[in-house]
């Protein structure tokens, strides 16, 4: 971990960061998604350890592949 932060910290800072340059809010990125608001925002405090399943839903919800949304982190 070179930023001394756990995955799930770094990966809810990518998420956020992607979100907000799409100008897209936590709600209207979880309906994109098929996920609950709440699930978003957790995600994005890295609070949660997202699955591939609804990472793969994050990044097309994004218009992103799950490449690029690692490439960040």
């Amino acid at each position: 971990m070179p930023s001394g932060k756990s995955i799930q910290a770094r990966f809810g800072q990518r998420l956020a960061q992607l979100r907000r340059e799409r100008g897209l809010s936590q709600e209207e990125l979880a309906f994109r998604a098929g996920l609950h608001r709440t699930y978003v925002s957790s995600a994005e405090r890295g609070q949660r350890n997202v699955s591939l399943v609804n990472i793969e839903k994050l990044c097309r919800a994004l218009g992103t592949d799950i490449a690029s949304m690692f490439r960040g982190m």
